[in-house]
This record gives structure tokens, sequence and C-alpha cells, in this order.
């Protein structure tokens, strides 16, 4: 790498840092291409991203940004993952360190928050912000179909009652 890629990848980094609310780092020591690219996918499929970066380049970006204690778990061969949904970046590296052993977490970040191990799984266990969507979605219009079934329910009973007497007014 030459110096104006490695100026222009600390940029990159430096913008990722700033405008990702959760950033995961894990090793991927071991790991095949085929592991990586599989990864690669998962993340991207999910609206994420995975870099793997140069740990002396990935500290220089971090300096001043909210992320910043991240830089302690930049030792070895590390990889970064990051989504703008604080939810879909720990989702995949942890179901992805489930399947494959080599993959090891280390933490991250959920904005100003440093999260170890387990912060980081309790993140992979919430509800991604589509689902809360739609879950808020159902609870709103849960009321409103309520309400239109009360409404025509009387509607209802009184046309049943008056089909019953204009029965009977037929039979007589």
């Amino acid at each position: 790498m030459d110096r104006a890629q490695k100026e222009e990848l600390v940029t990159t980094l430096t913008d990722v840092f700033q405008s990702t609310s959760v950033v995961v780092v894990a090793h991927y020591s071991g790991l095949t291409v085929a592991q990586m690219s599989a990864l690669r996918r998962q993340m991207k499929a999910n609206g994420a991203t995975v870099k793997v970066a140069k740990n002396r380049l990935a500290k220089i970006a971090l300096e001043g940004s909210d992320v910043a204690h991240v830089a302690a778990l930049l030792k070895g061969p590390t990889i970064i993952a990051y989504s703008s949904d604080p939810v879909a970046a720990p989702k995949v590296a942890v179901d992805f360190a489930k399947t494959n052993d080599k993959f090891v977490i280390l933490g991250g970040a959920f904005g100003t928050t440093a999260l170890n191990v387990d912060g980081v799984k309790a993140l992979a266990t919430m509800p991604s912000l589509d689902e809360l969507r739609a879950k808020l979605v159902g609870l709103i219009q849960a009321p409103a179909t309520k309400i239109a079934q009360l409404s025509t329910a009387p509607a209802a009973k009184l046309a049943r009652v008056f089909a019953a007497y204009a029965k009977e007014n037929e039979a007589a």
C-alpha cells in the first residue's frame, strides 16, 4: 500500500466511525477465503459491512471519534464489522461465530458505549429496526381494526334483527 492509498483508507474509516451506530471487532485468523466471502455476503444481506484494515491505520481513524475506545481491541488479525442498524452487524457476527470457531468476537461499541463480548451478544438478541417497526405498526393498527369492528357490529346486529322481522312477516 502506498501513502495515498493509506490516507484514503484512513479517511474512509474515519467517515465510517463517525457515521456508524455500532462497531464489532473480531479475530478472523484461520478463516478460509470461502468463509470470509460467506461472512461478507451475510453482512451485506443484512445491511452491514465488513472491513479488514491494518490496525495502525484503523487506530489513526479512530482518534477523536465516539468509538475511540475500540482501539484497545485492535491487536492481531482483526476485522471490523459495522452497520447503521444497531442490531445488524452484531447479529450476523454472533451467528457467524456460532458456526465458525475461528471467528472470535473481541467486543465493540454502540455509540459511545464500549461493548464486551457479552454486550455484543446482548445486542444480537434484540429485534432489528425493521422488526420493531413491524411490531409498532401492528400495535397501531390493532386498535383501529377493533374500532372498525365495534362500529360495524351494532349495524350488523340491527340488520339481522330487521331481516328476522321481515322473514317473520313474510311467513305470517
